[in-house]
């Protein structure tokens, strides 16, 4: 049996448990840092399938690395398993997880055989907390030559169109008073706030087509007779690379400056000091993965211009710029439904996105095999090591 038959019948004689292992993670949804779960079944998995398991790596309780093999290639194959707030696995990371552990079955028998070390890395907390950059910064990534992960949506990529993105926090604390028999003794943060939001909403005009902000107001106030004194919000300001977002972030941080200013408030500004970075796609990894992804049936979309609107971020692509990187997209037939929507958490366990966690992990393998036995693929990536 050739590798490529080897790896396909080893994911497909998993099969039911890795679509269980899917649904079974769907069904408990954990935030953040917070997957223990979802990494411990993640981690029991791996471990049937006879792979080398470490769990807590990086010092993130919810990660956890499994190797197998011992050839000079090492390809990260990364599991996501987080969920987001209030609409579960509206992104799909169970299918993602699922996926992951299925190309690491799929690769762990033959890894001697054609050269690899395969190393399936769980990276907890990809909806904002940067799980992967800490990973990055912590050595979890040391020494591998390429990475590659597959992601649910509602059409089939060979690549996640990206923006770079910067988290931060705003509070406003001013002074509290009756709103209605001492108004004049408060100072109102809430008015500071929405003079900032209005600000925003001026500065869309003079954004570049490729800059985003938006955010959340998770404080706003206690009652309404009392002027607030204190309020809070979360916010994301994106741009195409993290060079423009270096430009834009200030611009919007005075936006939230002129609240202040305008009230008397005063502003804390709170940066997270790792933002998620643009994707550099390896284009010849992502060709690979295609063509095997088409011999399995899967039909990539085209949708010409409309993809530049269709843009989100991921801490994987911090990974990108540290070796060569691939990030698919599975569509999973959302007849509409789109990522972050309670209707698309809703097809991440349905048949369509049980067949994509299956061929997803299937292409994954194929695509190693190729890279691992292309000499020219090979020789290049064992030159990119991190």
């Amino acid at each position: 049996m050739d590798a490529k038959a080897a790896a396909k019948k080893g994911v497909s004689d998993g099969r039911d448990r890795l679509i269980e292992l899917s649904h079974r993670i769907h069904a408990h949804p954990e935030l953040g840092f917070e997957e223990e779960r979802a990494c411990a079944w993640v981690a029991e998995e791996l471990d049937r399938a006879g792979l080398a398991v470490e769990t807590g790596i990086g010092d993130l309780p919810t990660a956890l690395a499994a190797t197998a093999g011992g050839g000079p290639l090492t390809v990260a194959i990364c599991a996501e398993y987080d969920a987001l707030p209030d609409v579960g696995h509206a992104c799909g990371h169970n299918a993602i997880a699922a996926a992951a552990v299925g190309a690491g079955l799929a690769l762990a028998p033959i890894a001697d055989d054609i050269g690899v070390t395969v190393r399936v890395i769980g990276t907890p907390a990809e909806e904002g907390g940067g799980g992967k950059i800490l990973l990055l910064e912590r050595g979890a990534f040391a020494g591998a030559n390429a990475a590659m992960m597959v992601h649910p949506c509602s059409y089939e990529r060979d690549r996640m169109p990206c923006l770079a993105v910067s988290h931060f926090e705003v509070e406003y604390h001013g002074k509290e008073a009756h709103a209605s028999a001492h108004p004049d003794e408060g100072i109102n943060a809430a008015d500071a706030i929405t003079l900032a939001q209005v600000a925003i909403g001026l500065l869309r005009q003079h954004m570049r087509a490729t800059d985003r902000v938006h955010g959340i107001v998770t404080l706003g106030g206690a009652a309404p007779n009392i002027v607030p004194a204190h309020v809070r919000g979360t916010w994301y300001a994106r741009a195409r690379t993290l060079a423009e977002l270096t430009e834009f972030e200030p611009r919007v941080r005075r936006c939230f400056e002129a609240g202040a200013l305008a009230t008397g408030a005063t502003l804390t500004y709170h940066a997270d000091p790792r933002p998620y970075s643009e994707f550099v796609t390896d284009d010849e990894l992502a060709d690979l993965y295609r063509a095997n992804a088409e011999s399995l049936g899967r039909r990539f979309a085209d949708l010409g211009p409309e993809i530049d609107r269709k843009v989100g971020s991921t801490d994987m692509a911090n990974v990108s710029l540290a070796m060569p990187t691939i990030h698919p997209m599975l569509d999973i037939e959302s007849e509409g439904a789109t990522n972050h929507q309670k209707e698309f958490a809703a097809h991440c366990v349905r048949p369509a996105a049980d067949r994509a966690v299956i061929e997803g992990a299937i292409a994954m393998a194929w695509t190693v095999i190729d890279a691992a036995t292309d000499p020219r693929v090979r020789d290049r990536l064992l030159s990119a090591r991190a």
